[in-house]
């Protein structure tokens, strides 16, 4: 039996409903298991893996953030100077679970495989997902073939780089998915099957170094609309933002007055990052947005170039450095 970790951070995957019929509004209760708990609800996870449930605290995928993700790799870091221990596996919160899985992959130094899990339904919900999705986490953890993928995310027996998977839909169980790519492999029973893999940089082959840090730059993320006049840009900036994401139009436009308090930004020396609101395709940084300084994110979402920007502007303020950046990971 292969040695896994399993942390728990809280969401959907630890909450209790009223009954088994409360699978939508369930949180109002508050009742939360900690990983103990889980593990001991899933006592299959024993014919798989010698699985070590490790306690972190209940943290809403609301109020998940850079401080939280920081506690966490630290966390990941210290259970790994354990030579047993073949991998980890992190029950989160559904809301949010893309932008941690991303975090750590930015930013683990880890080469034994981290995998993301959450559910969608309660732990005592009809049909809850949550018992088959830590199973499978746990396989994908144990899994040799794992090393060297970066931070996964493993839901509905499917399996997805931290990178490009999203949630798309708000109560189906198939609501992670990888619109450009689609998925990296699948969990057939006792089987992990992996059929491709992510080309760019990740865990533990990053340029990020964050273990010293208390915090990172502010960035934030200005949201194109049929009338948007700048106002939002331009009220980050006066709250000290040091970066900011446009969620454009697709390709990657914007209205006039947007754009006009965009240039204003990056004339300030705050570095803005192009990104699209539709969730597929690159953004289009064409000769204008360039002409402004503005940086193209590729293909990533506004709130995953969020966070690599974030980490960009810890080492380099240089746009050229940065745009590198979004071309690499």
């Amino acid at each position: 039996m292969r040695k896994i970790a399993f942390i728990g951070t809280g969401g959907t995957m630890s909450s209790l409903g009223a009954d088994s019929l409360d699978i939508l509004d369930y949180g109002r209760h508050e009742r939360r298991l900690d990983a103990p708990a889980i593990a001991a609800a899933v006592p299959e996870l024993a014919q798989v893996a010698d699985v070590r449930a490790v306690a972190f605290r209940a943290v809403e995928s609301s109020a998940m953030d850079f401080a939280v993700w920081h506690e966490l790799a630290a966390l990941c870091t210290d259970l790994a100077r354990d030579p047993d221990l073949a991998g980890i596996v992190i029950g989160h919160g559904t809301a949010t679970l893309e932008e941690t899985a991303y975090a750590l992959d930015l930013t683990l130094k880890l080469d034994i495989p981290v995998v993301m899990v959450g559910s969608q339904r309660p732990l005592n919900g009809l049909s809850s997902d949550a018992p088959s999705n830590l199973l499978g986490a746990v396989r994908v953890a144990a899994d040799p073939a794992s090393r060297g993928r970066g931070v996964l995310v493993a839901l509905n027996d499917e399996i997805q780089a931290a990178r490009d998977v999203a949630k798309t839909s708000t109560a189906r169980l198939q609501t992670f998915r990888t619109p450009d790519f689609g998925i990296l492999g699948q969990v057939d029973g006792p089987h992990v099957r992996y059929y491709r893999r992510s080309e760019r940089r990740h865990m533990p082959d990053t340029e990020f170094d964050v273990a010293a840090l208390a915090a990172v730059p502010r960035v934030d993320i200005v949201l194109s609309y049929a009338g948007a006049d700048g106002t939002a840009a331009r009220a980050f900036v006066a709250a000290g933002a040091r970066g900011l994401v446009q969620a454009a139009f697709a390709p990657g436009m914007s209205t006039g007055a947007e754009f006009e308090a965009l240039r204003e930004a990056v004339a300030a020396g705050i570095a803005v990052v192009l990104a699209t609101r539709v969730g597929s395709g690159v953004a289009i940084d064409g000769e204008r947005v360039r002409a402004g300084g503005v940086i193209g994110a590729d293909n990533l979402s506004p709130w995953k170039a969020r966070i690599l920007l974030a980490l960009a502007l810890t080492r380099t303020a240089d746009a050229g450095e940065i745009r590198r950046m979004f071309a690499t990971y």
